[in-house]
Formats: C-alpha cells, structure tokens, sequence
C-alpha cells in the first residue's frame, strides 16, 4: 500500500491554477529520479480528471502502440488503429477529446525517453501545440528526470518547445518536516538524523515506513545489506540518467572521501585540476554536489570554492557504502551495524549545519526566534585561510544587520551552561573580515543545538538560541 500523499501543496496549487484557468498549452516538469514527479501527477491527474501515460525505453512504434492504449482508457477504440507516426496519433488525440470536449490535463512521464526514439517528436508537438492541441482546447504536460534533457527540450533558444510553456515546474526535494509526518516522526532531532540518511526523497521515505522509528534498522535492511533495495542506488540512478552520468562516479567517490577543493580532487584521481570543469558541472546540474563559497565571496570567484554532496542519501551512501562494500558483503548484521554507528554521528552534524542555514530566511519571520531584522538572506559558512570559522552567516534584506550563527550537535538536551560556553565562542570570533558586515550597524548572533533542558535558555546574553524544533518548523 503507497505511503499517504503529503505536502507539494505549492505545487498543487499551481498545476489546478492552471486546470481553473482553462488556458491550453504545455507545462514542464523535471526534478531527480525518486523524487515525486509521478505520484504528484498521478494525484493532480486523479483530482482533475486526467489522463496519465508513461514513456519507457522501446522503440517508436511500440511506444506509440503502449500511448494509444493509455489513451484508450478515456477514448474507446483509441488502441484499435494502428498510427504510423506522432504527428497521426496526436492529430487523432485532438479529434477525440474536442468530441467529447474533453480538455485534459494529458500528462507524457519520462517524455526524454520518447525524444531517444523520436527524435522529431519535439517538432511534432510544437506543431500540433500551436494548431490541433490549441483548437481543442488541450493541457499538456511533458515530464521527466533528465533534468539535462527537460531543460534543453523547453529552455535552452533552439528548442522547438523553447518558449511553449505555460509553466516550468522544477520539483526539488521535500521537507525535513514532509519527511517526518510520513513517517511518524514526531521528535525534531529524530528527524534530522532520519533525513540526514533519506533526504527530501518521498520514495526512500515509502521504504523506510515500515521501520517506524527504528533508523539502525532501516539503515541496515534497505542501504547497508548487500541484497537491500537501496544498497547500489547511486550506481542505479547514474546509470538511469540521460545521457548515462557514470563518468562521474569517480568525483563522487573522491568527494565523499573527503576531498572538497578542485585541486584535491584531481590530485586523488590522478588528472589534471584543469579537467574537473565538465564533471563538477554535470554534478551540479544533477542536483548531487553544490558548490560552496564564503559568505560575501564574488560568484564567478573560484579561489576558495569547495563541492560538497549536497543530497544527503548520496552524502550517507558515498561516506558509510561505497569505502566498506568487502566488509558490509562479508559481515553480519552486527558488523554492519558497527560501520553505521562509527560514522552516523559526522552524517547527522554535517546534515544539522546544512539545515541551519538553509532554515535562516524562515526564522527572521515574525516572532520566530531571529525575528526583528527586516529578514534575512539565504545564509553560506565563511572561512579564509587558517583563521576562524563561522558556521552561519547572513545579512539583513536592508543591510543593517548581520547575523553570525555557531552550529553545535550534541546527543540528548544542551545544558545552560554548555549553552554559555558555546556562545562564548561564538562572540569570541569577532566579525568575519567581510566588506560591508563590518560596517553593519547591529550584529544577531545564535546558537543552533538541537535541543535543550526543559525550561533552558532561550536567550545567552544577547546571544539567541536555535532548536531543531525552531529549523523544522521553518523549513517547513
């Protein structure tokens, strides 16, 4: 039985925006494999009375022959004709729905795969979305997890469907706070260590259900066992990409190793640093790495960059998996276990800090616990050379404060006196040597733990503190 259908509320709301409005045209959706893209359309589908069809690796008129037979379902006989090309079997589409007057939406999932065998298809539908699709009044919506390719078919000046969307819809990760209520997580530093394994990734969440509570086991039975589901997942889901992202596996091994700087990457591979360009990109572009700059460093500045996995299932799997695939194939459940919780502690402080400063825009609303600044913008790290460094830094959307944040994770409550050592700390450091911070007329600094003793500090001095609860509930 699927797991309850949560969140994607925005999204939602904009694909039935589109339905209310009645307008025909294209929309495009893209996002990683496992992420959603079929269940959210299925239930748009379901609610809007749509039709749902699935592209697969076969060749064109098979293809064509498993669309007539999806669209059957709606057109009686649709299937019984036999349509020599795309151009037909669309032409036949519209007569059919302007009949019955039926206006979609008309979803085509993994529509790269269509494009693989057809290359013209993108041709074919511009056409038919201008004249016969447009006359009857149709919503189409082209999907896929090629984001390489998704783009390029609706984004990049050439395209053929360059400039046809009525809407892009990039479906990026889900929630910590998602994650939890799927999983029936009700403790916020639980659920930061759940996700610091599964990510915003609805489909690992589907597996590890029936775990309830339990992380080691989940961990173990689905990513750690060599016959688990998820114990080559990365290898699966590289293979999977379009064009295939293998070529990449070795940066994502070195990565994972340690290695963050471009020269350190190289020099473990064995290549030229000048090389690392393509590679590093294609990661990018596949949502996987991110590359990290200090607070205040210059965008096309390269000098201190660092990449990073950004997605936290790779993060775990290249960090727990990849290093001991001997020992994990050779070993108990008792020996896997081992490996796990020798590591799982790094795994869930790196996923903490990463959730603190993404959580900054959200805590300046209100009476959360760093209102009072005029909001705050996307928070980085900063660091230079062997000086200090600061976990959190942002600045004001008006530019008269700053805010400087140290992120602890701790097992159990922070004491109130462990909490004044740490912002101790924190104040100790100064102000980064950013131009512009120094002259900030205010500075906000915090402390982020992820829980505290009944009744604790909220407050050190002037110095603010920060719980999993507060960073849950914002990037929720």
């Amino acid at each position: 039985m699927p797991m309850n259908f949560v969140d994607r509320t925005a999204e939602l709301e904009r694909l039935d925006g589109l339905v209310a409005a009645g307008r025909p045209g294209l929309v495009a959706m893209w996002g990683r494999r496992r992420i959603g893209k079929t269940r959210l359309l299925l239930e748009w589908c379901r609610k809007n009375a749509g039709l749902y069809s699935v592209a697969d690796l076969s060749a064109g008129p098979v293809q064509r022959r498993y669309f007539a037979q999806a669209l059957s379902s709606r057109f009686k006989g649709f299937a019984e004709v036999e349509y020599p090309d795309w151009r037909a079997i669309l032409r036949a589409l519209a007569r059919e729905a302007g009949r019955k007057g039926w206006k979609g939406p008309l979803v085509l999932d993994e529509f790269p795969y269509w494009v693989e065998s057809s290359p013209s298809l993108p041709s074919v539908l511009q056409a038919f979305l201008d004249h016969e699709g447009r006359e009857a009044g149709l919503l189409v919506v082209i999907s896929g997890s090629s984001q390489h390719m998704m783009q390029g078919l609706t984004l990049h000046p050439n395209a053929a469907l360059f400039g046809r969307a009525l809407a892009a819809v990039p479906l990026g990760p889900m929630s910590p706070k998602a994650m939890g209520e799927a999983l029936g997580i009700k403790e916020a530093p639980s659920c930061v260590r759940a996700f610091s394994v599964w990510g915003g990734v609805p489909r690992y969440w589907e597996l590890a259900e029936p775990f309830g509570d339990d992380l080691d086991s989940a961990v173990e039975r689905l990513v750690l066992d060599p016959m688990g589901p998820l114990h080559l997942e990365p290898d699966r889901l590289l293979v999977e990409e379009r064009p295939p992202a293998m070529a990449v596996r070795p940066l994502l091994d070195v990565i994972g190793g340690g290695a963050h700087r471009v020269s350190e990457i190289a020099g473990r591979l064995g290549v030229p640093a000048t090389s690392m360009a393509r590679g590093l990109s294609r990661l990018v572009e596949l949502g996987l790495v991110v590359r990290e700059q200090p607070f205040g460093e210059p965008g096309r500045s390269g000098k201190r960059s660092l990449y990073r996995i950004t997605d936290p299932f790779f993060r775990m799997w290249f960090r727990v998996v990849a290093p001991h695939r001997g020992m994990l194939a050779s070993g108990n459940r008792q020996s896997r276990l081992a490996v796990w919780r020798k590591l799982c502690g790094a795994l869930w402080s790196e996923t903490w800090e990463e959730l603190c400063r993404q959580a900054v825009p959200g805590l300046g609303e209100g009476k959360a616990p760093l209102g009072g600044a005029a909001g705050w913008v996307p928070a980085c790290r900063f660091w230079r050379g062997a000086g200090p460094e600061w976990d959190v830094v942002s600045r004001s959307l008006d530019g008269s404060s700053i805010l400087l944040g140290e992120v602890k994770w701790r097992e159990g409550p922070v004491s109130n006196e462990a909490l004044r050592r740490i912002a101790h700390e924190l104040a100790a450091k100064g102000s980064p040597p950013v131009e512009g911070l120094t002259k900030a007329e205010r500075v906000v600094r915090a402390v982020f733990v992820p829980e505290i003793t009944p009744g604790g500090l909220l407050r050190v001095g002037d110095v603010r503190v920060v719980t999993a609860e507060d960073v849950v509930h914002s990037l929720g």
